[in-house]
């Protein structure tokens, strides 16, 4: 009895003829292996034994296990999926058959293989045998086979749809099907028995020359090697081309390489679906892009601070203002809004848009005074990647943004005189370019300007062009100052009291007759601006009553409505006319040092000498003052 590493009730395995190992599948451990499993792997019996299963394939521990599963649910199993390695390093494809051994509840299971080459051999041995004692009739049988059989492969060859050919070791054309003539344009016939790389392969898609020792397909039989390129070019016979890919298979007798057969594919169609898709998803992307800068804006917008939130007053001059925006609203005329600082244009742009067809699409607002003059263009048009220092990414501009919508241009009267040109393009043709690209850009936009300006007066100065002034005054609207409609003071004052009152949590208020006379005795230099701040302070100052305490209309410095006016002093001394005009020049120095040279705006010279631009303007033109001087550089910014 021969030696054994397993117990003796296992030794009946040993004299199965075919290889055979006995597994507990529950702890996927060799309980046994015969020496059939041993030549089968190359190794002694025993160092099989009393290891891990999966050991034996461990490229392949899930397919096993599903098989152990299977074979214990079914009482029996079969398949040619597994392969396990000879000691010597080739592998060795296997045909397993299973059943489980033992009691009903038991995990183990007998696992019969077969090296499936072996059996394919013994197969064409017995059929040889079996034909050579069938005599020639059996051959003539045999010979019809292979006929049909190569008329089924002609019929699968004409069948496929990707373009097939052959070449021998000299490269040249053996066989193409018609699927390769259609793409090629060559006939069969026109190909046999020519190097196909001279006719098809011979040249990249840029027309550079395309060595023959370089090309895949040939070193596909040089390496004995299948070859997989997935973008290359190949040529018909009127010259132009097509991208393909292609696998290029060695065709081997006894080892050696004696052609290939190549499988190619016309990829035009995925490619031209992949331009497309790319161009979708790049405009997808655009329009994410835009739609983000829409909702920041509409976010910033929302998260500002507006004066009032509505058209408030019952003056004429309020009726008249809401009448023209009735009337020019629904049309897509350019309108120019007029008017003081503060008095609410940009209230009126947006009743404008409001009551436009184009309400659904953004408002869009740009403070013209807020902006370099250096990225002017860039804000109005964009920019792409790379135009100018800084530009690390494209930028959608103003325009683009209002495209579809209204565009409010405030402060218009600070647009730089070299960019008016454009903008009545822009304004004329609808159309722009954005800064470092040529591509002309379509866009649907109403424009509302709105300046406190006097443009007719800066047209006569040349520092602003006329013909974008009648472009954009098509529907003028003039923003009427507070002053001159003081019947809504009372109003207005307390719109805005309510909303200091909830803004600050504090109690309601309202006016007295008192606080209303006051108000209403007020010039408001600052108007409606000036009356909502006033306001604001007084609740916040407030203990439980208003406290007005307003300068009045012809009162000194420090003198308020309702006080008595300060002794007169008749016995000071008295100033010149030329020491009054160097206390105004030094006054008006001081302003401009302040502002620094600026003079229109909320924080211009004007506001804050309570005077109008004009007036002020012509002030400094007749001292002989330039507002330039006192402009901060750019350096020292």
């Amino acid at each position: 009895m021969p030696h054994t590493d397993y117990p003796d009730h296992y030794l009946w395995i040993d004299h199965l003829p075919e290889a055979a190992l006995l597994v507990d599948a529950g702890q996927d451990l060799v309980l046994a292996a015969n020496s059939a499993m041993g030549r089968l792997t190359g190794t002694d019996r025993r160092s099989i034994a009393n290891t891990p299963c999966t050991r034996l394939f461990p490229d392949q521990r899930p397919q096993l296990i599903n098989f152990t599963e299977e074979t214990l649910f079914r009482s029996h199993g079969w398949s040619r999926d597994f392969s396990v390695k000879h000691r010597e390093g080739h592998s060795v494809e296997l045909e397993i058959s299973s059943s489980c051994v033992g009691e009903a509840d038991a995990q183990t299971v007998l696992l019969l293989l077969r090296d499936r080459r072996q059996l394919r051999t013994l197969r064409e041995r017995h059929e040889a045998n079996h034909y050579h004692r069938g005599g020639l009739l059996e051959w003539r049988r045999v010979e019809e086979l292979f006929k049909d059989m190569e008329r089924e492969n002609q019929l699968i060859l004409h069948a496929v749809g990707e373009g097939i050919y052959g070449v021998d070791a000299e490269g040249r054309t053996t066989f193409a099907n018609p699927a390769a003539e259609r793409m090629l344009g060559w006939r069969m016939d026109e190909l046999m028995g020519r190097v196909i790389h001279r006719v098809v392969h011979h040249s990249h898609e840029d027309g550079s020359l395309f060595p023959l020792k370089d090309c895949p397909i040939y070193g596909a039989f040089r390496d004995a090697s299948i070859k997989r390129v997935g973008d290359d070019w190949f040529w018909r016979k009127d010259g132009t081309g097509f991208p393909v890919e292609y696998t290029s298979t060695p065709i081997l007798d006894n080892g050696h390489p004696v052609g290939a057969v190549v499988v190619f594919r016309d990829i035009s169609p995925r490619l031209q679906a992949q331009q497309e898709l790319q161009q979708a998803l790049e405009e997808v992307e655009h329009l994410k892009r835009r739609l983000e800068m829409e909702n920041a804006y509409l976010q910033e917008e929302l998260s500002a601070e507006f004066h009032f939130h509505e058209i408030l007053g019952q003056s004429d001059a309020i009726k008249a203002i809401v009448r023209r925006i009735g009337m020019v609203a629904p049309t897509d005329a350019n309108v120019l809004i007029t008017g003081e600082s503060g008095t609410g244009k940009e209230l009126i742009a947006r009743a404008l848009h409001q009551a436009s067809t184009r309400r659904d699409r953004p408002l869009i607002r740009v403070n013209c005074a807020a902006i370099p003059k250096d990225l002017f263009e860039s804000e109005f048009f964009g920019h792409i990647k790379g135009a100018f220092t800084g530009a690390i990414n494209d930028r959608i501009g103003r325009f683009e943004l209002a495209d579809g919508g209204t565009l409010f241009l405030d402060e218009v009267g600070e647009i730089p005189l070299d960019l008016q040109g454009k903008l009545l393009r822009v304004l004329q043709d609808q159309q722009f370019e954005r800064v470092g690209e040529n591509q002309t850009r379509a866009v649907n936009v109403r424009v509302i300007a709105a300046t406190n300006r006097d443009l007719k007066t800066e047209i006569q100065e040349k520092t602003f062009r006329e013909d974008l002034y009648f472009r954009l005054n098509v529907f003028p609207i003039e923003s009427i100052p507070l002053r001159r409609r003081l019947e809504d003071v009372p109003m207005l004052a307390q719109e805005f009291l309510n909303r200091a009152c909830q803004k600050f949590n504090r109690p309601p208020l309202t006016l007295t007759e008192r606080d209303v006379a006051i108000l209403k005795a007020y010039p408001w230099p600052g108007n409606v601006r000036e009356l909502e701040n006033v306001i604001e302070r007084q609740v916040i100052t407030a203990d439980g009553r208003l406290d007005l305490d307003l300068p009045g209309p012809d009162s000194t410095p420090g003198q308020t409505i309702g006080s008595s006016p300060p002794a007169r002093h008749y016995h000071s001394e008295l100033m010149t006319e030329d020491q009054l005009r160097e206390l105004e020049t030094q006054n008006l120095i001081r302003a401009l040092t302040m502002t620094e040279g600026r003079v229109f705006g909320d924080d211009g010279a004007a506001v804050l000498l309570g005077v109008k631009p004009t007036t002020l303007t012509s002030r400094l033109k007749k001292l002989k003052l330039d507002p330039r001087r006192f402009r901060v550089s750019e350096e020292t910014d």
